[in-house]
């Protein structure tokens, strides 16, 4: 069920200096949620991405990107008609269409059967004068306050793996919670392999934390050295 318990005021976005900027109610220009975390990312995880590019090649690396961003675009725009609608239509002819169609409704039957409100989807959220972003969903999930990111993924998912997703839900909490009012502390990646295998990951209490910590070192550094 979709309600609307906050004004959810849409901001702007535009590219400053190549980083993308989210200008608030206020006037002011703030980062993206995700370019903070790509300008603050570890030289460890910066080497590994740049070693998987080297072993497959340019050119495949692209591709895989490329063919990733569209199947999760496309998955995360069933998922968008389903929370407003209930329902999603049947998808067209095209291969990736019927891919992000059949990974959408996996999500909707193994995860968002737990959601008990929708608040809203595609949700503008901010810290005044540090950052912004879009988080997927805002909600009730298990009868708790939640951010709720859909995530797909060209194979399974080690927790371990993606640590940045968790800081990236961190991140959209804190800034509800600054905005609203709320007290979110839960973050729900509800997530589809390429191949249709479900995944989820929930943080809460001591490990959301941990990572709000995290966060807030990171939008420390990111306008240290900006």
């Amino acid at each position: 069920m979709l309600i609307t318990p906050y004004n959810y005021t849409p901001i702007s976005r535009e590219t400053v200096d190549g980083k993308r900027h989210y200008c608030l109610p206020d006037g002011s220009k703030v980062p993206s949620v995700t370019t903070i975390l790509d300008r603050t990312k570890s030289e460890e995880s910066k080497q590994a991405l740049q070693n998987w590019r080297r072993a497959v090649g340019e050119k495949k690396a692209q591709e895989i990107t490329t063919e990733a961003a569209s199947r999760g675009t496309r998955m995360h725009k069933w998922l968008e008609n389903y929370v407003k609608d209930g329902a999603i239509a049947e998808p067209g002819t095209n291969p990736f269409s019927k891919q992000s169609h059949l990974m959408a409704n996996t999500i909707i039957t193994k995860g968002l059967v737990n959601v008990d409100e929708y608040w809203g989807v595609e949700v503008p959220v901010y810290y005044s004068g540090l950052y912004a972003g879009t988080t997927d969903c805002v909600g009730l999930w298990k009868k708790k306050q939640a951010i709720i990111d859909f995530k797909q993924t060209n194979k399974l998912k080690k927790r371990e793996w993606i640590g940045d997703y968790f800081v990236q839900l961190a991140a959209y909490s804190l800034a509800h919670n600054h905005t609203h009012g709320t007290d979110i502390k839960t973050g729900v990646i509800l997530m589809c392999s390429a191949a249709n295998e479900y995944q989820e990951f929930v943080i809460e209490e001591d490990e959301f934390e941990f990572y709000a910590n995290q966060w807030l070192e990171r939008v420390e550094a990111y306008h240290i050295s900006n």
